[in-house]
């Protein structure tokens, strides 16, 4: 389940890469969108960086809180509808992973 978040949650290459619309998403709080960003960050980044989840923790900490809070409800509706972030969000996303020095997947 956390490996379908992360491709769900994280920041994805692109349209084709996205996985089928997430029932379970509809009504997620931003504090629950932002723990399943955290979640797969934890997941996608120590596997990119050959390390521990513990290593990131605070980097993807930075990146979940950075990416949900500068959502638009519009986004925030968008990944509610879908389980993954929407163009304009994962931009945002792609944001914090540099700003939180963490690597792009």
């Amino acid at each position: 389940m956390i490996m379908a978040m992360a491709g769900a949650a994280f920041a994805a290459s692109g349209p084709s890469a996205l996985p089928p619309p997430d029932p379970t998403a509809k009504n997620l709080t931003p504090y629950m969108i932002q723990l399943r960003a955290f979640d797969a960050c934890l997941v996608t980044q120590a596997r990119l960086m050959n390390t521990t989840r513990e290593a990131v923790h605070s980097a993807c900490s930075c990146y979940a809180k950075g990416t949900v809070n500068a959502m638009t409800k519009d986004e925030l509706q968008a990944f509610r509808d879908t389980g993954y972030f929407n163009d304009s969000a994962r931009e945002k996303g792609y944001r914090f992973i540099d700003s939180c020095k963490l690597k792009r997947p």
